[in-house]
């Protein structure tokens, strides 16, 4: 094993998401791909297409030469354009088509990850053109395909992996998003404390807090007079901040004390994928 100690996470999270998507995939019938994902615009096959069009730009395949039509109602921004490209190019693949391209990209991307020896800091492509860290990119590749294998489970009535490495991941990533979500898009005035409260299979308790400057840290430190108190299941807070529900449709999952406007304005901003 070549890939550096700091990657590895990364590379277990993506190997145990994708695998748990082609297991997925394997058995389902041709009309179950067309089936609506919680993803916006995104069908089964189109989830699928998207994992494998992502860990091709990885492998540093080029990117299809492909026009888009013009009434993707979910496409409105350039990014969600870039993402689309390599949906698009496959919605009239089979299932057998997508399912031998699924199997060939993950095996070429495990040989990848197996024989990787760049150093975590290796600028790489990202998408539109920039430019990212090789450890920057594993890290939301390994989100990506967990929150696109919940996508997938939540669409097919297959629950599961709620608490799989690629859930810890995205615990990591969510969370390095809170402070900008309380104090930048909610407004949290200085001062404020606000606690986030998950529990289920991936469990933590952490506090947002709004220093002088109007600047967000996040920490695992309890606050003994918060401004707000937010405690939901982990399932419900991935959904809320990948965007997957609209917080009026689980106010049920919600506990929200303290400053109930504060709360309103911080659920109305939880979503922070793209």
């Amino acid at each position: 094993m070549t890939i550096h100690p700091s990657l590895q996470p990364y590379a277990d999270a993506w190997t145990h998401s994708v695998e748990a998507i082609a297991e997925l995939m394997q058995p389902l019938a041709e009309g179950n791909w067309n089936r609506a994902t919680p993803c916006p615009g995104w069908s089964v096959r189109d989830i699928v297409s998207h994992v494998i069009g992502m860990d091709c730009e990885m492998l540093g395949d080029p990117r299809p030469i492909h026009s888009l039509p013009r009434d993707l109602f979910h496409v409105r921004t350039d990014f969600a354009r870039y993402m689309e490209m390599q949906v698009d190019v496959r919605r009239h693949h089979t299932a057998p088509e997508m399912l031998a391209e699924l199997e060939y990209t993950i095996i070429r991307r495990s040989r990848q990850l197996r024989n990787e020896t760049r150093d975590p800091e290796t600028s790489v492509r990202a998408p539109l053109g920039a430019e990212q860290t090789l450890e920057l990119a594993m890290r939301m590749r390994a989100f990506d395909v967990w929150v696109h294998e919940q996508d997938l489970r939540t669409a097919l009535g297959v629950p599961g992996n709620l608490d799989s490495p690629g859930a810890h991941v995205t615990r990591d990533v969510l969370l390095q998003a809170l402070p900008k979500v309380v104090a930048k898009d909610a407004g949290a005035p200085a001062g404020t404390a606000v606690v986030f409260d998950v529990h289920g299979p991936v469990e933590f308790l952490r506090t947002v807090r709004v220093d002088a400057n109007g600047r967000g840290t996040v920490d695992g430190a309890p606050s003994l007079g918060p401004a707000v108190t937010l405690a939901m299941d982990w399932e419900t807070y991935v959904r809320l901040a990948c965007g997957r529900v609209r917080p009026h449709t689980v106010a049920d999952r919600i506990k929200a004390e303290g400053d109930q406007e504060l709360a309103d304005a911080i659920l109305a901003s939880f979503a922070v994928t793209p």
